[in-house]
């Protein structure tokens, strides 16, 4: 799993565009925020994002060559020094632009484990 961030210029407010690539099915159990409308992602990155910044995202999942582009606003900050040792990034929830096709895609991948009680990133 590896996440880089390439900052894009925005009128009011920050927007950056993000590269994730998710290479497994745990890690990506780990990442996916379904409780979220439209659903979204944990992203690990130390860079700093607010509540309410801009995202577009370039997802990559398992072995797909295509990265599947999502709009999104950040919606959870697991900041450095969190309790419980949780990982540092931000959660991004997919914009309703995106009609679903990035949620529908990571549950088809998921099929089956969704209703696990692993613990996730952020619960």
């Amino acid at each position: 799993m590896s996440a880089t961030t390439t900052s894009a210029g925005s009128l009011g407010g920050q927007q950056r565009i993000l590269s994730f690539a998710i290479k497994d099915k745990s890690a990506l159990y780990m990442s996916f925020m379904p409780y979220i409308k439209n659903g979204g992602l944990f992203i690990p990155t130390t860079k700093n994002y607010q509540l309410g910044d801009e995202i577009f995202l370039l997802l990559q999942l398992m072995e797909e060559t295509d990265r599947i582009p999502v709009a999104g606003k950040v919606v959870w900050v697991t900041p450095a020094g969190a309790e419980g040792n949780r990982s540092i990034g931000v959660g991004v929830q997919f914009s309703e632009q995106d009609k679903g096709g990035a949620r529908r895609k990571i549950e088809a991948y998921l099929a089956g484990a969704l209703n696990s009680d692993r613990p996730t990133h952020t619960m």
